[in-house]
């Protein structure tokens, strides 16, 4: 039986004092063998994000079947309102869970990150940076990467090929790059000539690198409307990721870009002394933030076919790619390592 009047039925919801989401996926089952560091490593990751991020910052954590010990620290958080979402499920794979986090929210802007994520102060500031200066990113990473020069960028590269704004520039922060490396394990990941020279877009005095990376991206929400794709059958890896994080981007016409330097790091599951020093230097900062501007880009879609298909297998034939890399820039002995 029910007696009374619920006092909120047709009750609207504020409007929210957040503009920005962050979501964090955290799969930790055990503390054993690949996973006997990734506790302290998730504290890490947190206690930089909550130090680095301003104070109009969503925090959505979703635990995705981790161990008890993990699931009471996330409680404590979230009792504590340092988290302000807090879902817990059994294993349902990485890119559900982050499916779920992005559910029943709206924030113009959403920075998905692994949880062996090291924030470093100033990684929205650039973020943001990148988003006012150019109105066609869908999506900036703050770690750049210039292996990534290829991977879903034809669109940026066709709208601005014979633009002077689009050229080779000296790399700011070449050991960051070498640390991204050697924390997945591949320390050959990068040749000299990419640890050198990466290709940036310029604008106002800001400059944004061509690509984008996923272990951590900041996105515009809206590219989440129509998903392809809204749940995948892999636990992690697979098609996933490039389905739901990577092409729904250019999909809707947006351009992938990173900062110019390097504000994130990927701790892997190894703990080490550099992480630690490099928390204890960032500061607790409350950051006067304008929230970037977002101007819908409408696009055609043969116009993204054109761009991210035709356009793509023209430019990279390897004839043609390595005219462009010198024509941008990079010499003739460059442009073969590329």
């Amino acid at each position: 039986m029910r007696i009374g009047f619920n006092p909120n039925k047709d009750k609207k919801i504020e409007d929210s004092k957040y503009f920005h989401q962050v979501i964090v996926p955290v799969y930790i089952p055990n503390e054993e063998g690949y996973f006997k560091a990734s506790f302290p490593i998730l504290k890490y990751c947190l206690e930089s994000l909550f130090k680095t991020s301003h104070s109009k910052t969503y925090f959505t954590v979703v635990n995705n079947g981790s161990c008890k010990e993990v699931v009471t620290y996330l409680n404590e958080l979230f009792d504590k309102n340092f988290i302000h979402e807090l879902i817990h499920a059994t294993n349902i794979g990485k890119l559900n869970a982050i499916l779920k986090g992005l559910g029943g929210n709206k924030f113009d802007l959403v920075t998905i990150t692994d949880a062996d994520v090291l924030f470093l102060n100033g990684w929205q500031k650039a973020t943001y940076e990148v988003y006012k200066t150019f109105p066609k990113v869908g999506v900036v990473s703050t770690t750049p990467n210039s292996k990534l020069l290829r991977y879903l960028t034809s669109n940026v590269i066709f709208e601005n090929v014979f633009s002077k704004k689009l050229k080779f520039t000296k790399v700011l922060n070449p050991e960051a790059m070498t640390s991204f490396a050697g924390s997945i394990e591949n320390p050959n990941l990068f040749n000299t000539s990419h640890l050198e020279k990466y290709l940036t877009i310029s604008k106002q005095n800001v400059k944004a690198v061509i690509g984008a990376g996923h272990f951590v991206a900041t996105y515009r929400n809206d590219i989440f409307n129509n998903l392809k794709k809204t749940e995948t059958k892999y636990s992690l890896g697979g098609d996933s990721e490039a389905l739901i994080l990577d092409k729904p981007v250019i999909d809707n016409g947006y351009w992938r870009l990173s900062t110019e330097n390097n504000y994130t790091y990927h701790m892997g599951n190894t703990l080490e002394d550099w992480m630690l020093e490099m928390l204890e230097d960032q500061v607790q900062e409350e950051l006067d933030i304008i929230q970037p501007k977002l101007l819908n880009k409408k696009s055609l879609r043969f116009v993204n076919y054109f761009k991210n298909s035709i356009f793509a297998k023209i430019i990279y034939k390897r004839f043609l790619w390595n005219l462009f890399l010198q024509f941008k820039g990079l010499s003739k002995e460059e442009s073969k390592k590329f």
